[in-house]
């Protein structure tokens, strides 16, 4: 019987360090530690799809927190079920001492870790819904102040007019015009079709 760990982050600019941190002090050999750095929107994760061919029936896997098996409460209640069901493997949330399979094999044991994991990812999912309407508030807040989000736009040269009303006469190509503006293909095109 061996123990691994699973650790994500949303985005590789998001650092897994304080997952790790508590993977190691739970006793989970490092080179049992799989991490992958993406969104939980879907399953397609390579680490965890590793992880989850590795582990064997009797095999203990650690998480820090239950919201890293999935994104909304369907996911997670589907991934639990795979790993303790089907794998037959334990599951222990670290930051959930309630959601540890390893304890209470009976019948009511399986029944709290089962409601409990219901209550728990019902509440990682809420929670979810909440951070992106208290974004969109925010966004909506912001542009209703006038702050302008994305890149600020880009000023046209001095030189534009002349090189794209070239362009539009068709004495030059679109490429050209963008080498003689100093911008995208992309950028020429649209600055000459919007005005």
């Amino acid at each position: 019987m061996s123990i691994f760990g699973y650790a994500r982050v949303r985005s590789k600019d998001q650092n897994e360090a304080r997952q790790i941190v508590a993977l190691d002090s739970a006793g989970v050999p490092p080179e049992n530690i799989f991490t992958d750095k993406q969104s939980g929107k879907d399953f397609n994760r390579p680490q965890y799809k590793r992880l989850v061919e590795t582990m064997q029936p009797g095999d203990t896997l650690y998480i820090k927190s239950i919201d890293r098996l999935g994104r909304d409460y369907e996911e997670i209640q589907v991934q639990w079920r795979v790993l303790t069901k089907e794998k037959g493997v334990d599951v222990v949330v670290l930051d959930m001492p309630l959601l540890d399979t390893r304890r209470g094999k009976d019948l009511l044991g399986t029944f709290v870790a089962d409601l409990t994991l219901q209550i728990f990812a019902y509440a990682a999912e809420t929670e979810r819904v909440n951070i992106k309407q208290r974004q969109a508030e925010g966004i909506a807040v912001a542009k209703a102040k006038g702050v302008r989000f994305g890149r600020p736009p880009k000023d046209r040269p001095e030189n534009f007019d002349t090189v794209a009303d070239l362009w539009l006469a068709g004495e030059i190509t679109c490429t050209e015009g963008a080498r003689r503006c100093g911008v995208s293909n992309s950028t020429f095109r649209y600055w000459a079709m919007h005005g």
